[in-house]
């Protein structure tokens, strides 16, 4: 449903790219804070069900490492005991290698429609906008999740407000506006920021993208 360009954004934010992802990430990391471990393009097991997984990925990896991963499904960091669990099943997972081709396929065929539907969902009317405008928001919600409420979850729920409305020109100041969340999180900051660029783009363009 939305562009190439997007998608391919997603992935390497994702990712960092298949050169880092081959050497750094193509084993199940785990990112700190409240995340789980994450597999593949940002498929993060902390914040899935156990029938969710095996539905994504039950014929693409084999069936020992699905058994492997089944115990760290839900599981998230945040406090010190669950940093420390998650630190300890990491380790225990270096074994399961996850190919770039595998976790780009899944994202696309799985992954990738069901966050699309998810953004389209929180933001009523934002499959009516230019593909790219959607795109941003596609990658807004994989990073953040769709949720509207709470003092973190201003701008999005502004954003909601906006296309709701019919006005999404003022969409790009609130992907900026969220910038202040993240005050020493470079990589977090430039990615909203190309995310405002990438929406602003797609106003400029005018009609969705076929």
């Amino acid at each position: 449903m939305i562009p190439q360009t997007c998608t391919d954004f997603i992935i390497d934010e994702e990712t960092g790219g298949e050169a880092y992802y081959n050497r750094f990430a193509c084993h199940p990391v785990w990112p700190g804070g409240v995340s789980g471990i994450t597999i593949g393009v940002g498929y993060d097991l902390g914040q899935q069900s156990a029938a969710g997984f095996q539905q994504d990925w039950g014929t693409s990896l084999p069936a020992a490492a699905i058994q492997a991963l089944l115990p760290v499904i839900g599981v998230r960091g945040g406090t010190d005991a669950a940093d420390a669990q998650l630190q300890a099943l990491v380790k225990g997972l270096a074994g399961i290698t996850i190919p770039w081709d595998v976790a780009n396929q899944v994202f696309a065929t799985d992954t990738l429609p069901t966050y699309e539907q998810r953004t389209i969902a929180a933001f009523p009317g934002a499959d009516k906008l230019n593909g790219l405008c959607l795109g941003a928001l596609v990658s807004l919600v994989y990073n953040r999740g769709p949720g509207l409420v709470g003092p973190s979850r201003t701008e999005m729920q502004a954003i909601h407000d906006l296309i709701v409305a019919g006005t999404p020109a003022g969409v790009p100041g609130q992907f900026r506006a969220m910038k202040r969340l993240w005050p020493s999180v470079p990589g977090l900051q430039k990615r909203r920021d190309a995310e405002a660029d990438m929406f602003q783009q797609g106003l400029d363009a005018g009609a969705p993208v076929a």
